[in-house]
């Protein structure tokens, strides 16, 4: 009889979530890299990258540490609505969204097909050099929806309010305009400088950076005589301000010239946006790869070079602010599952698999569907997910090379294959901001689930995933994972390890599964990264004393800007592809010897959007038997992202 217990207790695990009713303050708002699970926030309907699978990784969910904090080797830096997909909480639906890739598969055995995340439209990033006025900036990175410019030159960025000129240490003292303009901002308290009373260095003021001074003092001018408050405005300040503007003319010119050219970028960019509250965004991954070695596995029929594209598209709306709703189409063109080969056309195994593969017979298919909203005090994110579910959707993954077009070029080295148990197409989860060091997050999915025979509670494969994201300190982050599924024919279905474990021993029969995991990553310091991860997988059959038990494994090195470029990336991994260690009654036995898979690889950031990635892997003993011979893979792989 086959047993789905997995929906009535879901349903319990989440009451039992939420019955702490007094949660800790809302954090304070901090960036995508900081470590720590935010607390949720507004979600203004800008977007940058979403890394990975489902939109590449995560809306919702951090999927690697670089989302999580700069504990990121692999520095991805929002240009998709990407992360495991995933967000870890509303803050990550936020302007910047984490990571996400994974697991929103349009099901082809083996074959991801998640459609990477909307990026955002990047705003013109300010170069010019003006002053910050209190109360108002002459630049326009104030602009709604558009992400804040940042100031780039040699003009004076200035926080704290100065209450006379003479404070500002590095400006000299010894011209009239200087008496003149600080006589003006001590009667109108018209420019800003730094906390320690300076501007930028020990230096006198140039001409342009007292023209920005001038300029502040003008407007705020201006705003009296608007206010009706001319009573404050002397007739010697205005001649004074008449005698400044005559003489730095040339350099006021100049500076309004180019806040005018910025107003005017700030309002193409927002009237080419989508829509005021829907943001356009995808990936595009064109993949040559090459493969040598077996025979067996394989025949050296299926080894010629192939070039390869996996193209993903997809909008992400706002309703609320706090909300997300994320649509995603795909198309790919990895026939008969690449070097892995198919039943009819043997190959290298699941072992051989690429990340980026995809087979839509380049048609284009929906591959995400998805809808987020936070509440609790937006300490809990609910994710709903009709197509393109997988639980790392709402569980974080925990690696560092969770992205499709960014991370690991093959499908194991991308992070555990516990996460990707099942196969499934729709489901549901929470995601709950417990403290500041502790995230529980909660998700449940089926295959068929919309099959009226088969539907959410009788489906003939769920999952059910708990995991717990502790952060035991600024540079670390863990994840303790427990999973509960069901299968009717008694496959794991994760398509990364030996066909053997895979098949739980071939016995062809309805299985119960409990999977234990457990996941690392520790930033050494700015450039190296370290990561780890593991499971194991116990299966029992429903129906029989059988039983079939798996193992897998892997460690991770990540060096971030190796050479001193921002962006760039290079990483080694090995470890243990899925395996089946233990059993009982089963026909195909267990796998007697133990494979192993190398790889590295270069990401190399020719830009904020273009992104070629040269790398190889290498297996050991396929499928876990010594009798195969060693496979060779190698692959250059470019990403773009728009």
């Amino acid at each position: 009889m086959r047993i789905h217990y997995f929906l009535s207790i879901f349903p319990i695990l989440l009451v039992l979530t939420f019955q702490d009713t007094t949660f800790a303050q809302s954090l304070d708002s901090v960036p995508s890299s900081a470590i720590a699970p935010t607390a949720p926030q507004n979600i203004a309907p800008t977007l940058k990258e979403e890394v990975k699978d489902d939109f590449v990784k995560v809306p919702g969910q951090e999927t690697s540490v670089s989302q999580l904090s700069d504990v990121q080797p692999h520095e991805v830096k929002d240009d998709l609505v990407k992360v495991p997909g995933q967000e870890t909480s509303v803050s990550q639906l936020s302007d910047v969204q984490p990571q996400e890739v994974k697991d929103d598969l349009v099901k082809v055995p083996g074959q991801e097909t998640s459609v990477s995340q909307a990026s955002d439209v990047q705003p013109q990033q300010v170069k010019d050099d003006f002053v910050k006025v209190q109360g108002q900036e002459t630049s326009v990175s104030q602009a709604s929806d558009v992400q804040p410019q940042e100031v780039k030159d040699d003009f004076v960025k200035l926080q704290g309010q100065v209450t006379s000129v003479s404070q500002l240490s590095d400006v000299q003292p010894t011209d009239w305009a200087f008496q003149a303009l600080q006589s003006l901002v001590e009667r109108y308290g018209c420019i800003s400088g730094y906390p320690d009373g300076t501007y930028r260095g020990n230096r006198a003021m140039t001409r342009y950076e007292f023209a920005a001074g001038l300029n502040a003092c003008l407007q705020r001018v201006n705003e009296l005589i608007g206010a009706s408050a001319v009573d404050k405005i002397t007739q010697e300040d205005l001649a004074v301000l008449q005698r400044l503007q005559e003489e730095f003319a040339a350099e006021l010119a100049t500076l309004r010239g180019r806040v005018d050219t910025l107003e005017a970028r700030t309002a193409e960019l927002e009237a080419n946006r989508f829509s005021t509250t829907t943001v356009l965004g995808g990936e595009a991954i064109f993949a040559l790869a090459t493969a040598t070695g077996g025979d067996p596995p394989g025949d050296q029929s299926n080894n010629q070079p192939v070039f390869n594209n996996l193209v993903r598209v997809g909008t992400v709306s706002s309703f609320s602010g706090l909300d997300r709703l994320r649509i995603g189409l795909v198309s790919g063109n990895s026939a008969n599952r690449g070097y892995a080969g198919t039943v009819e056309k043997p190959g290298f195994g699941d072992m051989a698999l690429l990340s980026s593969q995809t087979d839509t017979n380049n048609r284009i298919a929906l591959d995400l569907l998805e809808y987020r909203f936070p509440a609790f005090n937006n300490r809990v994110v609910f994710t709903a997910r009709p197509v393109g579910f997988s639980l790392s959707n709402v569980l974080t993954a925990n690696s560092p090379y969770f992205d499709t077009g960014r991370g690991a070029i093959s499908r194991f080295g991308e992070a555990s294959p516990l996460f990707k148990i099942g196969s499934l197409d729709a489901g549901a989860g929470a995601d709950w901001l417990v403290t500041d060091w502790l995230r529980l997050q909660v998700a449940y999915g089926t295959r068929n689930s919309s099959d009226p025979n088969q539907g959410i509670s009788g489906s003939d494969h769920s999952t059910l995933g708990v995991q717990f994201l502790i952060k035991p300190s600024g540079n670390t982050l863990a994840g303790l994972t427990y999973i509960n599924a069901y299968s009717a024919n008694g496959s794991l279905d994760t398509f990364t390890g030996s066909l053997n474990a895979d098949t739980s021993g071939g016995l062809e029969k309805p299985i119960q599964v409990n999977a234990l995991g457990a996941s690392f990553q520790w930033r050494i310091n700015r450039q190296v990264t370290l990561g780890a991860w593991g499971g194991v997988t116990m299966g029992n059959f429903l129906n029989s004393n059988a039983y079939a038990n798996t193992t897998t494994y892997a460690a991770s090195v990540g060096i971030s800007d190796p050479f001193g470029r921002e962006g760039d990336l290079l990483a080694f991994i090995i470890g243990q592809p899925p395996k089946l260690v233990a059993g009982r009654d089963l026909p195909n036995g267990t796998d007697r010897n133990t494979s192993l898979h190398f790889e590295t690889f270069y990401r190399w950031g020719v830009s904020d959007n273009i992104f070629v990635t040269p790398g190889f892997f290498v297996i050991t003993a396929p499928e876990h038997n010594a009798d195969n011979n060693t496979i060779f893979m190698g692959v250059l792989r470019t990403t773009f992202l728009f």
